[in-house]
């Protein structure tokens, strides 16, 4: 008994003791099972894969609700190429300036949002607009669909007037459909809203609100006549996509009367060169620029198995395996423009790979094909993703890779951070080399003569008072880089992307300046020719806020003395057939 009484108090006095114990094991087996999972799961992601299947094995780590508004903000800064509505503002935008008259405007716009130009596996993404909630949209399309239906026989869904439009849908074929390289109804709602803040800066201070005046030798403008206006000018190339962007931006900034009194004119070159277009010289800048891009991927162990796992998962035919990482970006932004969750994919037997066929040489930017979209964009062409004649593939050793699909499995996070990562650093990297200037210079050399001739038909009293260029990602490449102008986006367009070139006379002195504004910002200082004291710093609004105007004879002065210094030339025919380009380091 006294035995017993012993046990009992020893085991009251140790009572805390045993709790302990029991705690550290209890803690000691949580970690080990912890350390246990955590060891299968980098050990075997995905069946065996380094890019394999989220922990779920079924969908995407975006498939939540929660997941995926934690990763919202983790791709905002990708996002920027899609140009949410949010981003499309009045900045630096002018218009009015106390003591200036604004002669004109030329603006050069990017088409809007658009299918992917690879074919994917979009089931399920929404590449259109709220149902209702758009209602610039909403406007556009009511005012197509009335006026098609009017009593005068005239249907306004489609381009009626003859010429190289004639017949081509105003909107695209379907509300939440990503066709292949065609504008969606997200792309005519941001071109709308573009053309309602162009409105809001130009439309007055150029008097696009008036009326033709008939005793000038024009029409009185009513509804479904087929008027000719010479003070809206407007070029586009002959994609569905520009063409749609473009009507869509002068709709929403023109009134009815004047918009159904438009013309539209084709260029055959994306470069918008006039003419001044064939250029071995370019050519060869682009391919060594390519080079240079392709060099910098395959030091990238990871990300080439990204770029595999990424496009092996969304593309859906890849016979000569995925060698570019901007055709997969630009399949990776069908999810990422459209906020859809991120692809899985099952196992798939393994195609046969096929060999690249070597194709004769040729420039596939200076003719257009109405029957070939243009592929993704890359350092200088849009048009070269797709394994083309001229391609880099074959000239430069482009690493091209086929893709393997026996593995199942989900597009996490971190593989779109690893690969949207390189793709902006080799975009950055690309812009501020000078292989990237120097064949900007040639590509856009037609353009920028084009543009300086409406400069001095506006300043010399011609009704002229608008021009648009509505082009391509490449179309704004190659003139950014001519003139000198820097994003923080490096070489990357973004949608619906706008550089404006505003004309004003001094009410004072009747002198002729000119200022640039890139997406609302001022960039009229990075200009070689107009940068520093070459400009003329002014203020722009009550707030004090300041805008730099440079004289229009230094961009003709430019144009016709300095241009083809940096290519130790004279004249566009004496640089495009230099045998030997200006040698370039690397990245």
């Amino acid at each position: 008994m006294r035995l017993l009484k012993e046990l009992m108090r020893a085991a009251t006095q140790h009572r805390a003791i045993y709790c302990y114990m029991l705690l550290s094991i209890w803690i000691f087996l949580l970690i080990a099972g912890m350390y246990r999972y955590v060891g299968n799961v980098e050990s075997n992601p995905g069946g065996g894969s380094a890019f394999g299947p989220s922990s779920s094995g079924t969908v995407s780590s975006l498939g939540g609700e929660s997941s995926a508004s934690s990763t919202a903000h983790r791709f905002a800064k990708y996002r920027e190429r899609c140009a949410p509505l949010s981003q499309l503002q009045r900045l630096d935008d002018g218009g009015i300036l106390e003591g200036w008259k604004l002669q004109g405007v030329l603006l050069v716009i990017r088409h809007g949002d658009r299918g992917p130009i690879s074919h994917v596996r979009s089931a399920g993404i929404n590449c259109g607009v709220s149902s209702g909630t758009d209602n610039l949209v909403n406007r556009y399309r009511s005012f197509l669909y009335n006026s098609s239906s009017s009593a005068s026989g005239s249907n306004h869904m489609y381009w009626n007037k003859v010429g190289p439009f004639h017949g081509f849908p105003l909107l695209p074929a379907t509300e939440r459909g990503c066709p292949l390289g065609q504008l969606t109804y997200k792309g005519i709602s941001q071109l709308l809203h573009v053309g309602d803040i162009m409105h809001q800066v130009y439309a007055h201070p150029l008097g696009l609100l008036l009326k033709p005046n008939p005793n000038r030798g024009s029409v009185e403008t009513t509804p479904h006549t087929l008027l000719n206006s010479d003070e809206v000018v407007v070029f586009t190339t002959r994609y569905r996509r520009t063409f749609q962007s473009a009507l869509a931006m002068l709709f929403t900034l023109l009134p009815a009367d004047k918009w159904l009194a438009l013309n539209v004119r084709e260029s055959h070159s994306m470069a918008f060169c006039f003419g001044e277009c064939s250029c071995p010289q370019s050519a060869l800048l682009r391919k060594r620029l390519e080079a240079l891009g392709d060099r910098q991927l395959l030091k990238r162990d990871k990300v080439m198995d990204v770029m595999q796992w990424i496009g092996g998962t969304i593309l859906q035919h890849t016979p000569n395996g995925i060698s570019n990482p901007f055709e997969v970006v630009d399949a990776l932004l069908t999810v990422l423009c459209h906020d859809a969750a991120l692809p899985c994919r099952k196992k798939k037997p393994l195609p046969t790979p096929k060999p690249l066929k070597k194709s004769p040489n040729q420039e596939l930017v200076d003719v257009i094909n109405i029957d070939q979209d243009e592929t993704v964009a890359n350092p200088l062409q849009e048009g070269q993703h797709q394994l083309e004649p001229d391609s880099p593939e074959v000239e430069n050793g482009n690493p091209s890779v086929q893709a393997d699909e026996s593995q199942d499995g989900c597009v996490e996070p971190a593989h779109v951070d690893t690969l949207m990562s390189f793709a902006d650093e080799l975009s950055q990297r690309s812009a501020g080399h000078s292989y990237y200037k120097l064949s900007g210079l040639l590509r856009s050399y037609g353009m920028i003569r084009h543009i300086v001739s409406y400069m001095l038909k506006m300043i010399s009293g011609d009704r002229t008072k608008f021009v648009l260029y509505s082009g391509h990602d490449c179309t704004m490449q190659y003139l950014t880089a001519a003139l000198g102008i820097i994003t923080s986006q490096g070489q990357t367009i973004a949608y619906a992307s706008r550089l404006a070139f505003e004309v004003y006379r001094s009410e004072a002195h009747t002198d002729y300046y000119f200022r640039v504004v890139y997406n609302g910002r001022d960039v009229t200082q990075q200009i070689d020719f107009c940068e520093g004291g070459k400009s003329l710093r002014v203020t722009r609004d009550s707030r004090g806020n300041k805008a730099d105007l440079c004289p229009i004879e230094n961009i003709i002065r430019f144009l016709h003395e300095d241009y083809f210094s940096p290519l130790n030339a004279t004249n566009f025919k004496e640089a495009c057939g230099a045998v030997n380009p200006p040698k370039a380091g690397e990245f």
